[in-house]
């Protein structure tokens, strides 16, 4: 599996997105769009940014009954993105309904992945606001092998949490990872974190970086630190 850095593009407008996309002179990193973006500007802001030689993560984390993820799902498809997402805890079938709406007709589709747990959630908020009491990496275990069961490609999770999944849905199964902070950064509201090198080590296929990038003094610089730590290991 390759490994990739995805730029988490967390911006209120069209205007903030370009002109950070814009800092990009000689890369095309994989960008992820979430709801912010997605809600400020709707489907033309993903279309904009894959004509501009970006490869895309759509990060929707739809949850809702089946028959209306798979509606959803099917829109979706049509918009050209290379990742997108559903929460996991929507149960097996929603995630086999979400199959099925993001299939094409010629039977193509974009790489479908599960949340897990976000990384914001510790296991006592986990145990007390959600009334699991079964450990974290249990849970997300459990969540990563209903996804395969589901046919999906892999799922969403801390990547202290990567080495799991894989060990129980084979090294194919991919695992996209947030919570990737720098050795000397912030870790924000995030709970689960560790650094890219550290990520490269424990076995993410992908990291998802934000603030650590967007809100950097050289967004450039600190996305190419990104690709030294986690993709060529430096």
């Amino acid at each position: 599996m390759a490994r990739d850095v995805i730029i988490a593009c967390d911006f209120p407008s069209k205007a903030d997105v370009m002109k950070f996309l814009d800092l990009f002179t000689e890369e095309k990193p994989f960008v992820k769009i979430g709801m912010e973006l997605f809600y400020a500007e709707g489907p033309s802001i993903v279309r904009e940014i894959k004509e501009r030689g970006h490869k895309i993560f759509l990060d929707l984390k739809l949850h809702d009954i089946p028959n209306t993820v798979k509606s959803a799902m099917a829109v979706l498809r049509d918009l050209d993105v290379d990742i997108t997402n559903l929460h996991a805890s929507g149960t097996v079938a929603m995630m086999e309904a979400a199959i099925e709406g993001l299939t094409r007709p010629d039977g193509t589709r974009p790489l479908l992945i599960a949340v897990t747990q976000l990384t914001s959630t510790s296991e006592e908020r986990m145990r007390e606001d959600l009334l699991i009491n079964a450990p974290i990496e249990d849970v997300v275990a459990h969540y990563a092998r209903n996804a395969k069961k589901a046919g999906l490609d892999g799922v969403v999770c801390s990547p202290l949490e990567a080495a799991t999944v894989h060990a129980n849905c084979g090294d194919g199964f991919i695992t996209v990872t947030p919570g990737v902070r720098f050795a000397d950064g912030d870790v924000g509201d995030q709970s689960r974190v560790t650094t890219p090198a550290r990520a490269r080590e424990i076995g993410s296929d992908y990291i998802v970086v934000g603030r650590p990038i967007i809100k950097a003094a050289d967004p450039v610089a600190a996305y190419r630190r990104c690709v030294n730590e986690f993709v060529k290991g430096e």
